[in-house]
Formats: structure tokens, C-alpha cells, sequence
């Protein structure tokens, strides 16, 4: 039997690596990315410790990484990796219980096994983002440096840390939410509900410790139960009793309670 030789990627193709214990998985991963031009997988490995050599040889940009392996997890790989040698993840495991500490590691998305093409392809194309913005950050690092004389000092007493992303599990998906996709978000009981793009998505929080890892330059709170997207207002229209309701561009309309009223007026002032 004759077997052709593989299709030469381009240079700009990305350095890809598959880590995992079980070999029919790491075959399934290999087959749905072999046929995209983008991806350039560079090798594979059985376990963490292998994966750590494979990833200091041949500098990957992304990996698929196990979680759960023999001698040393995906986890404990990535710790003996210098932080600048780290590439993007995506962690692939059967087990949810890890979710949240891949996000505490900065992962683009955690798949669960199994999991479908569709489901794949989302977070492959999250991963291509990710990297897109990591190069892109990269260019703009070594221009600040061009210019440091110019940089003004940054403040020596730094607010508390905001997220950029949001884990969410819904419908037995993990979902990495970037701020900037969220349109508004509502108390419903114990839970947040997320309206992202038409969808909705349920996590177990508080409105207050969710509102405190918030962008305060990106969220703003209208009701004791409602927070919204600044990006996402579009005017005020007036209620009944003197009160207003906030118009998405989208049309949702959403009540604004009186001591919200002279912010957004503000804010909705400065956008015109």
C-alpha cells in the first residue's frame, strides 16, 4: 500500500503538540486537525513529563494537553514550564471536577471528553484567537519598549485584579466567556444568568462577587439584579412614574432603578 506524502503546511502554520496517555485519543485529536492548513502538529506525547521535553525542543504554540496522566498531570507540565515558554491550551480530560483551575492557568477552553466535531472546532477556533492575540500583544510589547522613555509609571497601589473571562458550565459544556461577548447579565435565584448572543448561560454566583471581578470600564450595574454591557446600551426610554428602562442596540429592554439613573445618563451623554 502506498501512502502519500502529507500535504506541506505553510510557515506561518501553527507549531501544534498532542499530549495525552491514551493513544486512540491522541490519534482522534491528530485526525481533526490534520486536514486544516493553519495547524502544523510538531509531535506527540504519552505524559507530562515527555510532553515538558516535546514543548522545550520544539516550542509549540499550541497544545492539547491531557489532564489526568502517569507520573506527571497536564497540570504539573505546564509548572515546569518557564512562563514565558508556555503555549496556548487547550486542556482535553473526561473529568469536569479540573475546570476551574484550567482557568485559573489561563487555558482558551477545557473539551470533555467525548465530545463532537462542532464542539472541537469552537475551541480550536478560540485557541487561533488566542494565539492571534498573543502575537499581536508580542508586537505591541516590543514597540513599548521602543518607546519606554515616553511610558508614564504605572499607579504604585494597582486596583483589585478584573477577569477578562468568565467560566460558565451549561448543559455539561464548559464555556470561557470573554467579557466582551456578554450583552447583559441577570439574578435568577443562587445563580447568574449570562445573555451572550441570543444564549443564556447559568453559573452559582453573587451578584456582588461577580460585579467586583467585573470591568467597571466595560459593566455597569441598572438594578440591584441586573448588570449590562456599556457597549451594548443604546438610549433610555422613559417608563411609568417617572422611571426609565435601559434599550439594548439588540431592543432588550431592561429596568433601571432610580439610584443607577444619573450614571448611565452620563454615560450615555459622553457616547454621543
Amino acid at each position: 500500500m502506498t501512502v502519500s506524502a502529507p500535504t506541506p503546511k505553510p510557515a506561518s502554520a501553527i507549531r501544534t503538540v498532542i499530549v495525552d496517555d491514551e493513544p486512540a485519543a491522541r490519534r482522534g485529536v491528530r485526525l481533526l486537525l490534520q486536514n486544516d492548513s493553519d495547524i502544523a502538529i510538531v509531535g506527540e506525547a504519552a505524559g507530562g513529563l515527555e510532553a515538558v521535553d516535546l514543548i522545550e525542543r520544539e516550542k509549540p504554540e499550541l497544545v492539547f494537553l491531557d489532564v489526568q496522566m502517569p507520573t506527571c498531570d497536564g497540570f504539573e507540565a505546564l509548572v515546569k514550564l518557564a512562563p514565558g515558554a508556555r503555549p496556548v491550551v487547550v486542556f482535553v480530560t473526561a473529568y469536569d471536577q479540573h475546570a476551574l483551575r484550567a482557568f485559573e492557568v489561563s487555558a482558551v477552553d477545557y473539551l470533555l471528553k467525548p465530545f463532537d466535531d462542532a464542539r472541537f472546532a469552537a475551541a480550536l477556533r478560540r485557541a487561533k484567537d488566542a494565539i492571534r492575540l498573543r502575537q499581536g500583544e508580542e508586537v505591541n510589547a516590543r514597540l513599548a519598549q521602543l518607546l519606554s522613555a515616553l511610558q508614564v509609571p504605572p499607579p504604585s497601589n494597582p486596583g483589585p485584579e478584573i477577569s477578562d473571562r468568565i467560566l460558565v458550565k451549561s448543559s455539561g459544556e464548559i464555556f470561557f466567556l470573554k467579557a466582551d461577548e456578554i450583552d447583559w447579565i441577570e439574578a435568577e435565584g443562587d445563580y447568574m444568568k449570562f445573555h451572550v448572543a441570543g444564549r443564556t448561560h447559568l453559573m452559582r454566583e453573587t451578584m456582588a462577587r461577580l460585579e467586583a471581578r467585573l470591568d467597571p470600564r466595560r459593566f455597569i450595574r441598572i438594578h440591584r439584579s441586573t448588570i449590562v454591557n456599556i457597549d451594548r446600551l443604546r438610549k433610555l426610554s422613559p417608563s411609568f412614574a417617572g422611571e426609565y428602562a435601559v434599550i439594548l442596540h439588540d431592543g432588550t429592554k431592561l429596568k433601571l432603578s432610580r439610584g443607577y439613573h444619573e450614571r448611565i445618563a452620563t454615560i450615555l451623554k459622553q457616547a454621543l
